[in-house]
């Protein structure tokens, strides 16, 4: 208390001497005054005028100690204050360090998640390239050879193994590449228009077949109408179907399989359910992680990489959509799948490519320059460009390319990227920039991570087909940048046809053998598209009187009319 004494004592005693000095110099005028007063009023006057002279000293000193404590007490609050405003300040410059301090280490942790996703990426990217390589030649001869009609039936057999076993590997490739993308923020949805009844007829017309040679029933509802065209990516939406429905047909060994869709205010709700053993409740909070498998695929022993859920869930959500499920273990499981799907009301005619098998080209012959460091990817392009009548020049390195260019004047490039002195995109850099020329440019490459990354060249995304190399897709490509008319088998049989209409051969369609057209109805039972194509092609070489029953039954296959296939033969019975 002593330092409140102190300063209250202080402020006392300054007021009292002031009180006291007033006092003085009043009792000094009364003094003065007494004489003349004494003189002019009675004696009587002076005790009162004492009396009222000290009640005013005594209110004065008290009204100094009040003013006094009232000094002390403002003195102290501001001091305290100070001190209050002092301490809080420092508390503030505190925290202000510990939140850089705070700062800087998510920084550095941040620059070390991203360094270790980038390396992640790298590797992955690494892995893809070394992989993609070698499936090139694989996938590559196995499209060729299965396309090759020469090829004995024992063998036929053994390369569609080799085809669907190598599909099976680029599938693992693509999925890890979707997550790496998805992560890196890099993925690119192609947004077109889309006949939705037509586009999920076909995917139940694809594990429809599945389902029954299993030994399961598969039920398809539509819940109400569906709109026949929508907006969306068909290329992310049938690898969201496939997922979840490969994955019903795959883990139910017995059963149904039910696929269930309505569409409604633009929002298509899709359910895959299935009969099957059902997910463990200790692994649904792991279903949808990259990799993770649950109890049901080691006890059925099934195989699997345990992307499909992975990719779908990340590719639903980034569509806008939301992927939801419910199971009961040793019942089945359910997924529904929510996506907004917007109608387009007035689209024009989309009609989906039918599968052809071109044989050739109409008009002049084109060059085609082929670079790619790997001498068994460059024999795999002329293997396919060469027998349609292209032709076709090597390159190795990316000087090479440019001495070829202008020595060889080809009409299109294909062009891989990784090659040494000279890769590819500087290769692309110098016919567009230096030599300033517009000849069409394919990167053909490995690199997948490079196929939507802006490039000095300008070459656009859809000019980039990555490794392996889809036979079609590259003559699509093709076909499209040097406006090619192609000659394939259906076109050339329905030409032969259309001569033997011409020249007055009107007679009856004569049908083959029994032995093949039984085989062929088999087929037709079956629904076996392939097995009917190929049927037909053996039909087609045993006698030019069959080619108008082949020309016709094609012209089907290519629609999918069974039915009518069916009946055409009834009637030429």
């Amino acid at each position: 208390l002593w330092p409140y004494l102190k300063g209250g004592v202080a402020h006392y005693l300054l007021l009292m001497f002031i009180a006291l000095s007033f006092f003085a110099a009043v009792l000094g005028l009364i003094y003065y005054h007494e004489t003349t007063i004494v003189e002019a009023t009675a004696i009587d006057l002076l005790p009162q005028l004492r009396a009222g002279y000290l009640k005013v000293f005594l209110a004065l000193v008290f009204a100094s100690g009040i003013v006094a404590w009232w000094l002390v007490l403002t003195s102290e609050t501001r001091r305290v204050a100070q001190e209050e405003s002092n301490r809080q300040t420092g508390l503030l410059l505190r925290e202000i360090d510990l939140h850089k301090q705070t700062d800087a280490e998510l920084q550095f942790a941040r620059q070390f998640a991203e360094h270790a996703n980038q390396a992640k990426s790298r590797y992955i990217t690494g892995i893809s390239h070394e992989l993609r390589t070698p499936l090139n030649s694989i996938l590559g001869y196995a499209q060729l050879l299965d396309n090759d009609k020469n090829i004995p039936k024992n063998k036929q057999q053994s390369i569609k193994v080799i085809r669907r076993s190598g599909e099976h590997l680029l599938s693992l490739i693509e999925g890890t590449l979707d997550i790496a993308r998805i992560e890196s923020g890099k993925i690119v949805f192609d947004i077109k228009p889309l006949k939705f009844p037509e586009f999920i007829q076909q995917i139940v017309s694809m594990f429809e077949l599945q389902a029954r040679n299993k030994g399961l029933e598969f039920n398809y509802t539509c819940l109400g109408s569906l709109p026949e065209v929508v907006k969306a990516d068909q290329k992310r939406l049938t690898q969201i179907l496939i997922n979840l429905l490969g994955n019903a047909v795959k883990f139910t060994e017995k059963g149904r399989i039910d696929f269930r869709i309505q569409y409604a205010r633009e929002i298509a709700i899709i359910e895959v359910a299935d009969t099957g053993p059902g997910i463990n409740v200790s692994e649904r909070e792991k279903i949808f992680e990259a990799f993770a498998r649950g109890s049901a695929a080691n006890q059925i022993n099934v195989g699997g990489t345990g992307l499909g859920l992975t990719i779908s869930k990340l590719l639903t959500e980034l569509m806008g959509g939301e992927l939801s499920f419910t199971s009961v273990v040793g019942q089945g499981t359910s997924f529904q799948i929510k996506l907004f799907l917007p109608q387009i009301l007035h689209a024009s005619e989309i009609e989906p490519p039918a599968f052809v098998n071109r044989i050739a080209y109409q008009g002049q012959r084109r060059k085609v320059l082929v670079v790619d460091n790997e001498e068994v990817d460059r024999e795999l392009i002329m293997n396919i460009l060469v027998p349609l009548g292209f032709e076709v020049s090597q390159a190795a390195t990316g000087q090479e390319c440019l001495y070829q260019f202008k020595t060889f004047k080809p009409d299109v490039i294909l062009m891989d990227l990784a090659m040494p002195l000279m890769d590819g995109w500087e290769a692309a850099y110098q016919i567009r920039n230096i030599a300033h020329s517009d000849v069409p440019i394919a990167i053909v490459s490995a690199n997948a991570f490079d196929k939507n990354l802006e490039n000095a060249a300008k070459i656009p995304t859809e000019d980039f087909i990555v490794k392996p190399v889809n036979v079609q897709d590259l003559l699509d490509w093709l076909g499209n940048k040097l406006n090619i008319e192609w000659i394939n088998e259906p076109e050339k049989a329905f030409a032969l046809a259309t001569t033997t209409e011409q020249t007055g051969a009107q007679s009856a369609v004569t049908l083959p053998p029994n032995d093949a057209l039984g085989m062929l109805i088999k087929h037709m039972n079956n629904g076996y598209i392939k097995g009917i194509q190929s049927q037909l092609n053996d039909i087609e070489l045993l006698d030019k009187k069959y080619h108008p029953f082949v020309s016709k039954m094609r012209q089907y296959a290519i629609s999918f009319e069974i039915d009518a296939m069916k009946q055409c033969i009834e009637e030429s019975s």
